[in-house]
């Protein structure tokens, strides 16, 4: 076993408190209305870059949303959401979407080989992982939403890029938690297998 003397340079993260952010984090729902430091969203942005991409393409890209971007987001899913399940449906979405205080889309550079793109994207969902165990060690939640608005041909213009230069990963929701949900994961010896 080694110690921390043995670690190699700039390698000082505690193995518990590294595995408490693991265990603790939880996809919020639900979020309180004030908006997180933005030196914290940057911090956990930057965090999200150093993920581990083969043949280091850095394929991610992460647009960080202002109030007029979330406006035209929130105008164009009312419209996905009232052509597949009517207006009331809709006016909820809306109303919840209204309240969210922070906002991210994370896309991932479209690669013409096929196997590039599957380790790009790969890729660019540890990189969204980094990002929320990142803001989780700040008292931040992240939901991770891909949902229809983000396969609407329009979501690409509205949101700055050009879909056949990049696909959406996700669009990433975060703030303070209104409510931590509980969650359950199957035990470990479900879902490994020791080989010889």
């Amino acid at each position: 076993m080694s110690s921390s003397s043995d670690a190699p340079p700039g390698f000082h993260a505690e193995p518990e408190a590294v595995a408490r952010v693991i265990l603790g984090r939880r996809t919020i729902h639900q979020f309180r209305p004030e908006v997180p430091p933005l030196d914290d969203v940057m911090a956990a942005l930057d965090a999200a870059r150093w993920a581990p991409n083969h043949h280091h393409t850095e394929p991610w890209r992460f647009r960080l949303a202002g109030p007029k971007t979330i406006e035209k987001i929130i105008a164009l899913n009312t419209q996905v959401v009232t052509r597949k399940k009517g207006p009331e449906a809709a006016r909820q979405k809306l109303l919840r979407w209204s309240t969210i205080p922070g906002w991210v889309i994370a896309t991932c550079r479209v690669s013409e080989d096929p196997q590039r793109q599957e380790e790009d994207y790969a890729a660019c969902c540890c990189a969204v992982h980094n990002l929320a165990l990142v803001l989780w060690s700040r008292g931040i939640g992240l939901k991770w939403s891909t949902g229809g608005v983000t396969r609407d041909p329009a979501f690409a213009e509205t949101a700055g890029f050009h879909p056949e230069e990049e696909r959406v990963v996700g669009l990433l929701w975060y703030g303070y938690p209104e409510k931590i949900p509980a969650q359950q994961r199957k035990p470990l010896a479900d879902v490994l297998t020791v080989l010889p």
